[in-house]
């Protein structure tokens, strides 16, 4: 088991607020994770602190054998976490093909072979590089967005809750996108406070009150029903 990213025993928050109660994680390269939990629950935050948008007060960020704690997100970026947050991943005023462009603003090589790979992976996008990010609908916003993140060709993709307000039929789809990009590769790090999460990861941790309050393989918490009446709503 190789592991690509790790979290030690992470204390994080914003000001004088703590969120994050010694978190300790990690995420196996080329596996899909996810970490679930209630609204509140500090998932967010977790993504923020590896990303760099704020530092951790204490522990450490462990990527790929480095101490990357408190690293500014850009230079985060440039060693290979892509970040699509939950609000704001695109630019609603600019074409789908300007946003993928926009994805890559890190890169001074050829994208076009990458923006190709994206319109084979999201098909739906194909016939909307015109189109402004507004114009699309929930669903190809976010393919959209995780597009964006694809033109970094980035070693882990973390994903803040894909699968908010989109229509039933439209979360098994975007869950199977990160499935079939997971097949290319690709890890993936996935936030979600839906339970279908659990389907589609390989292993996952239960977060609630900024506590990791359980993990273990995906399928096995998927059939706990302590665990789902408990933190996942059922």
């Amino acid at each position: 088991m190789s592991i690509i990213l790790r979290l030690e025993n992470i204390v994080s928050g914003y000001g004088s607020m703590q969120v994050l109660h010694d978190v300790s994680l990690d995420v196996e390269e080329g596996k899909i994770v996810s970490l679930l939990g209630p609204n509140g629950s500090g998932k967010t935050t977790v993504l923020r602190t590896i990303f760099g948008v704020i530092s951790p007060w204490e522990g450490k960020i462990i990527f790929k054998d480095e101490d990357i704690s408190g690293t500014p997100p850009e230079q985060v970026a440039r060693k290979g976490i892509c970040y699509v947050p939950q609000e704001g991943n695109i630019f609603p005023n600019l074409t789908v093909r300007e946003n993928l462009e926009m994805g890559a603003y890190l890169r001074n090589d050829d994208i076009k072979a990458t923006m190709e790979e994206v319109f084979e992976f999201f098909p739906a996008l194909t016939n909307r590089r015109k189109s402004r990010g507004g114009e699309l609908s929930g669903g190809m916003r976010q393919m959209l967005a995780i597009g964006r993140a694809m033109m970094m060709n980035p070693k882990v993709l973390m994903l803040d809750e894909p699968s908010t307000g989109l229509a039933p039929n439209l979360v098994d789809q975007i869950f199977e996108n990160i499935k079939d990009l997971n097949k290319t590769g690709m890890t993936v790090f996935l936030v979600e406070q839906n339970a279908q999460a659990l389907n589609c990861s390989d292993h996952s941790y239960i977060l609630e009150g900024g506590e990791k309050r359980a993990e273990g393989k995906a399928a096995d918490l998927a059939k706990d029903e302590n665990i789902g009446r408990m933190y996942l709503g059922r």
